[in-house]
C-alpha cells in the first residue's frame, strides 16, 4: 500500500488484440494451464524519433521474456506474477479519483489528491501488465480508464511537494501509457491525444526543471525517470536528450567516488562552500566510495534515489544508449555499499554518527538486473540482499520488478 506521507519526499504488432476476455468479473489468472497462447509483444521504431516501442523501463523483448517464465510457472517470475494478480492495485472495481489540483505538502502534509494520485498511477500501470501478460481487454480498459480520468481533469501540482509527486505519479502513468499505447487497439485516438497533452503541459515542464540544493537528491532523479520516459512517450528527442543529461549531473552529485577528490560534487549549477556540502551530505565530514547524499538521512530516500537513477538508465539502455557504463562505479558501489549495512555489517562510528536508519527500498532489482545479468559482474551483496526480499512490491514511482526485470535475458 501506498503511504501518503513519505518524503521531504502509430504503434506495433497486433494492434487488432481485444478478443480473449473472461465472463465479467471473473479476473483472467493466468498460468501454464492457459487455454490459448498468449500473443508475443511486437516493437516497432518511430521514424521521426528513432525511439523503439514500448521502450519506457520494458522493452517488448523483456515483457516476452517474461511471458514465457511465467507460462513455465517458473521463479522468482511465477511468484512475483501472483503477488501482482493479488495485489489490490489488480482489482477491476479500482476507480480512479482524479483532481484538477493536487496539492500536496511536505511529507504530503496536507494530502489533497497525492496519495490517490500516486497509487492510481501504480494501478494503471498493474492492469497494463495483466493485460499484456494474459491479453483480456478488460485490463487495457481498466488502464485507460485511469489514465482518462486523470487526463480529463488535472491541471496541476502544487505546494511544497508539487515537483516530487508529479515525478512519482508522472514517472508510473506514463510507463502505463506507453503498454497501452504500444499493444493495444482500443484506446480512443482523442483519448490518446489528451493523455498525450496531460503529459506534456501538465507533467513534463515540471519534471525535466530540476530543484534548488536544498532539496534532497531523490528528487531530481525521480523528477528525471519521469521526464525521461515522458520524452519517449512522446517522441520528444530533445526532452530525452536533457533528461539525459542532467542526469549525468544529479549523479555525480549523488553518490561520492574518491576521485571526486575530498568532497562530493555540488549539483549541477551549484557552487558550495565545504560546509555547506558537508551540511548536505547529512553532517558527514568523511566520504568513501558509494556514500550517497541521503545516506545519513536514511536508507528510504537513498534507495529512491538509486532506483530512479537506474529506471533513467534502463529506459536509456533500450533507447540505445549506455548510461550504465557511464554510472557504473558510481552504482555498482553504491549498491554494494549500502547492501552490505542492510544486511548487518557494523556500522563504523566515523558513518553517520555510527547511527543508520536501514530499510532500503525499493530492492534494486533493475541496476542488479543490468550488472549483474547482462554484464557479469559480481555483486555478492546486491545479490543476497535481491534474492532476500522478493518479488518486489509496488510504491510511488515503482511497481513489479521482481516481475519485469530479475534475470531477464534483455
Amino acid at each position: 500500500m501506498l503511504v501518503a506521507g513519505a518524503v521531504l519526499t502509430v504503434t506495433c504488432g497486433f494492434l487488432a488484440a481485444k478478443a480473449g476476455t473472461t465472463p465479467l468479473g471473473e479476473p483472467a489468472v493466468w498460468g501454464s494451464g492457459h487455454a490459448m497462447p498468449i500473443p508475443q509483444v511486437s516493437s516497432s521504431r518511430d521514424s521521426h524519433s528513432g525511439f523503439l516501442h514500448p521502450g519506457v523501463l520494458v522493452s517488448a523483448a523483456q515483457l516476452n521474456f517474461v511471458l514465457k517464465k511465467i507460462n513455465t510457472d517458473e521463479e522468482p517470475w511465477q511468484s512475483a506474477w501472483l503477488a501482482l494478480q493479488r495485489s489490490r492495485y489488480a482489482q477491476l472495481t479500482w476507480r480512479a479519483r482524479p483532481l484538477a489540483t493536487v496539492e500536496c505538502g511536505f511529507y504530503s502534509r496536507p494530502d489533497r489528491g497525492c496519495t490517490d494520485e500516486a497509487e492510481d498511477a501504480v494501478a494503471a500501470y498493474t492492469h497494463a501488465l495483466l493485460w499484456v501478460f494474459t491479453r483480456d481487454a478488460r485490463y487495457a480498459e481498466k488502464s485507460i480508464e485511469i489514465l482518462d480520468a486523470w487526463s480529463e481533469v488535472l491541471k496541476e501540482h502544487t505546494n511544497s511537494n508539487a515537483s516530487l509527486q508529479a515525478g512519482w505519479s508522472g514517472a508510473t502513468f506514463v510507463r502505463a501509457a506507453e503498454l497501452i499505447k504500444h499493444t493495444y487497439s482500443g484506446w480512443p485516438p482523442d483519448r490518446l491525444t489528451r493523455a498525450e497533452r496531460m503529459f506534456r503541459t501538465v507533467f513534463l515542464p515540471v519534471v525535466i526543471g530540476g530543484v534548488n540544493r536544498y532539496k534532497a537528491g531523490n528528487w531530481d532523479l525521480i523528477m528525471l525517470d519521469a521526464a525521461t520516459g515522458i520524452a519517449v512517450f512522446l517522441d520528444d528527442r530533445a526532452a530525452f536528450d536533457k533528461a539525459l543529461d542532467k542526469w549525468r549531473g544529479r549523479l555525480r552529485a549523488y553518490v561520492y567516488l574518491s576521485t571526486d577528490g575530498p568532497l562530493p560534487k555540488a549539483p549541477p549549477g551549484e557552487a558550495l562552500t565545504k560546509r555547506q556540502i558537508i551540511e548536505y551530505w547529512g553532517g558527514q565530514g568523511r566520504f568513501v566510495d558509494g556514500l550517497a547524499q541521503e545516506t545519513c538521512r536514511d536508507f528510504l530516500h537513498t534507495g529512491w534515489g538509486l532506483a530512479a537513477a537506474a529506471h533513467v538508465a534502463e529506459t536509456a539502455w533500450i533507447q540505445g544508449q549506455d548510461l550504465y557504463a557511464e554510472g557504473r562505479e558510481r552504482l555498482t558501489e553504491a549498491l554494494e555499499f549500502h547492501a552490505g549495512l542492510e544486511l548487518g555489517k557494523p556500522v563504523p562510528p566515523w558513518l553517520c554518527g555510527g547511527t543508520l536508519q536501514t530499510g532500503l527500498a525499493p530492492v534494486p532489482e533493475i541496476a542488479y538486473h543490468h550488472y549483474a545479468t547482462r554484464m557479469g559482474y559480481n555483486l555478492p551483496e546486491t545479490k543476497e540482499f535481491v534474492q532476500a526480499n522478493r518479488p518486489a512490491g509496488p510504491a510511488f514511482f515503482f511497481a513489479w520488478e521482481t516481475l519485469t526485470h530479475a534475470g531477464n535475458a534483455y
